[in-house]
Formats: C-alpha cells, sequence, structure tokens
C-alpha cells in the first residue's frame, strides 16, 4: 500500500480541515436548541433544576461507561454526586472508590470550565478514573500516566487472524504530541473564528487519536468533550447526557471514527456525526424537560382538586411519560394494578378524574375504555 495508512502519519497532521457549508446546517440547529434548552430549564424551579442536573451527570458517568462495556453500580455513583452537589436527601446509597472517582472527574470537567486543562489536571483525572486499586484493575495500567513502549492498537476478530481498526502513534514523541494538543485546547478557546461547538468536536477526534494511556481513553476524551461544551456554554452541559446519545449509536461512533482516522486531514464526517448526535441529547433534554414543565403547569390547574393518594400516583406517573407512562392511555384495569385498588374503586376514582377535568375518555367503550391526561 502506498501512502500512509493512519491520520496521524500524514505530514500535515494534525492540520485538520472542514467544510464549512456542509457543517452549517447542523450547527444552527445545534445552536438554536441550546437556546431552547437554556429557555425552558430557566422556567423550571431550583428544586426541578438541581434534580436535573444530578441524573444528567449520572446518564453521563453511565452511559460513557457503557460504551466502553462497564456496568457501573447506578446508586453508588448517584449517591457519590448527590453529596457532591448537596443533595443530602439524594446521597442515601454506600459509595465505592470508583463512584466517588468518577463523581470527582465529572464534576471537575463540567464544573469548572475556567480551569485550564494542563498536563496536571489531565493526570488527576486519569488517577480517579482508576481510583478503585482493586483486582478488576490490570496490572499493565499506568494510572496518572502515559502510555508505553508497546504498540497501541484497537483490534477485533480472532487472535491469530486480528483485524486493527486503528493504531495509535507511537510512544516516542507523545509528550509533544499531547502538550501541542494542550496548547490547542488553551489557545483555540480564544479564537473568535472558531465555533465552540465545533471545537468540541475537534477536540474529541484528535484526543482519542492520540489514544495516550494505557486504558480509559475513550471516557477521558468524552470528559474532555463535556469541558469544551461547558467551556462555550456552562449552563447547559447541565441539562444534557452527550454520552447518552453516543451510546445509542455506538457502533456508528465506532465506525465514523475509524473511518476518519484512515481518511486525511478532513474531518467534515466525522464532525457531521458529531454534531448531530449532539443535537439529538439536546432534543432529548428539551423533551425531558418539557414532560417537567407540563407537569408542573397540570398540578397548578389542579392544585384545588381534592385527590386520593392513588389518583395521584397514577397521574404522576402519566405525566412522567416513557415506557411507563401510559402513552397510549390507561384502562381501568391497569389504573386497578398501578394503584393496588379493588375493581370497583378504580371505576371510581377514574370517574371522579373525569369530572375533575384530569383526566378525558378516549374512543372506545367497555373494556377497551381507555384514559389520557387532559392536557
Amino acid at each position: 500500500m502506498s501512502g500512509p495508512l493512519w491520520i496521524w502519519e500524514r505530514p500535515d497532521w494534525p492540520g485538520f480541515r472542514w467544510q464549512s457549508d456542509a457543517l452549517a446546517p447542523v450547527l444552527r440547529q445545534c445552536v438554536e436548541a441550546q437556546g431552547r434548552l437554556l429557555g425552558m430549564a430557566g422556567a423550571t424551579d431550583s428544586a426541578g433544576q438541581a434534580e436535573d442536573t444530578l441524573d444528567t451527570l449520572l446518564a453521563n458517568i453511565v452511559t460513557s461507561s457503557a460504551i466502553e462495556g462497564e456496568t457501573l453500580n447506578v446508586g453508588s455513583v448517584r449517591s457519590s454526586l448527590a453529596r457532591r452537589l448537596g443533595m443530602d436527601a439524594e446521597a442515601t446509597g454506600r459509595t465505592n472508590a470508583r463512584s466517588e472517582g468518577l463523581a470527582e472527574l465529572m464534576l471537575d470537567a463540567t464544573g469548572h470550565p475556567e480551569r485550564p486543562l494542563d498536563s496536571t489536571r489531565l493526570m488527576q483525572w486519569h488517577r480517579w478514573l482508576f481510583s478503585a486499586q482493586d483486582d478488576l484493575l490490570p496490572l499493565r495500567i499506568r494510572v496518572g500516566a502515559l502510555r508505553g513502549d508497546e504498540p497501541m492498537q484497537v483490534v477485533s476478530g480472532r487472535i491469530d487472524r486480528p483485524t486493527v481498526h486503528f493504531e495509535a502513534p507511537p510512544r516516542e514523541g507523545l509528550e509533544q504530541q499531547v502538550d501541542a494538543f494542550l496548547d490547542w485546547f488553551a489557545a483555540s478557546r480564544k479564537d473568535a473564528g472558531l465555533d465552540p461547538l465545533l471545537r468540541a468536536g475537534i477536540a474529541h477526534f484528535w484526543f482519542v487519536t492520540l489514544h495516550p494511556f494505557d486504558d480509559g481513553n475513550g471516557r477521558l476524551t468524552r470528559a474532555l468533550t463535556d469541558l469544551a461544551l461547558a467551556q462555550g456554554q456552562p449552563q447547559a452541559i447541565r441539562f444534557h447526557a452527550m454520552s447518552a446519545s453516543i451510546l445509542e449509536d455506538r457502533a456508528g461512533y465506532y465506525r465514523v471514527l475509524e473511518s476518519s482516522q484512515k481518511a486525511d486531514l478532513d474531518i467534515t464526517v466525522w464532525l457531521q456525526w458529531f454534531l448531530l448526535t449532539l443535537h439529538k441529547s439536546l432534543l432529548q433534554a428539551i423533551k425531558r424537560i418539557d414532560i417537567v414543565l407540563a407537569k408542573a403547569r397540570f398540578w397548578q390547574l389542579h392544585r384545588t382538586n381534592d385527590l386520593a393518594a392513588e389518583q395521584i400516583k397514577v397521574l404522576n406517573r402519566m405525566l412522567d411519560g416513557g415506557d411507563r407512562g401510559f402513552e397510549q392511555g390507561i384502562s381501568a384495569r391497569q389504573y386497578q394494578a398501578v394503584a393496588k385498588v379493588s375493581k370497583a374503586t378504580a371505576t371510581r376514582h377514574l370517574a371522579e378524574l373525569l369530572e375533575k377535568g384530569c383526566l378525558r375518555r378516549l374512543p372506545g367503550s367497555g373494556r377497551s375504555t381507555r384514559y389520557e391526561i387532559n392536557v
């Protein structure tokens, strides 16, 4: 094969370029979605914002690890985050060194965008990522230090016939490559000609291509991306989980990385994928907050209604929506099961909710009768 195989082998590395016209539409959509998200989040009360921030940070941590095939103790991570956010009522579970380190890393990346990203901070992130020194930690990992001399490859398939999806730059000169990235990361923040969202996409691709550590490169790359996004818009990062959207298209994520790392310095395709995924995460956050606001409006409208505890429980579940929210309407039998009441009580409760305007009857009769929230 003639010519370089990997992008970092090209003589103009890392002189990335992209086609601005091709990126403009989705970039504009992301900016508009960011504005909508901030406007809607501002309409929620402080308690709702705090709860949403906790859920978003938790989702980012859990899904970033899931991308790498790791399953975390969600309750432990949630408690670690809640305690650091001052939400003692949510910090009810037991924590461990793993969850404590991951919480420190996430909150440092998203909560302190003003701090420079230098080598010291980066190494601390790596130590937090591998703060659990137990039998699950391979001895080969150099914690808080750059990787060793052995080639860094991403492979799959049989041991005797592996497929090499990616090979990182060699160990020799890696310090200089990391320093060059950190210098760019600091300088580019002040570059008025570089959109902050594009900067986050470039940073993600550049750092994951360097693959500077023995392990944890993907998770640190996504934390670094969160930092870049926070530097661009420190309020919005609290409400959307980029890693969750990446996990939804995990195969596509690895596929576009591999193809871009084998191509030339034009990373337009990667940036398109990155921005589309970011837009998806923003839309998901907008939908989630819209549910919160609709729920608040509903209860404000019905604040004077004298409802039974079982009625409130069912209405809240319907207002929350999702897989368990009876989006196709709730039947009397389902009401009976959720509220844990008798058939007669379920029928009476539903009739009362109809009379008070909380529910409306959908087309159908008899056992097929269903009810939905009256919005």
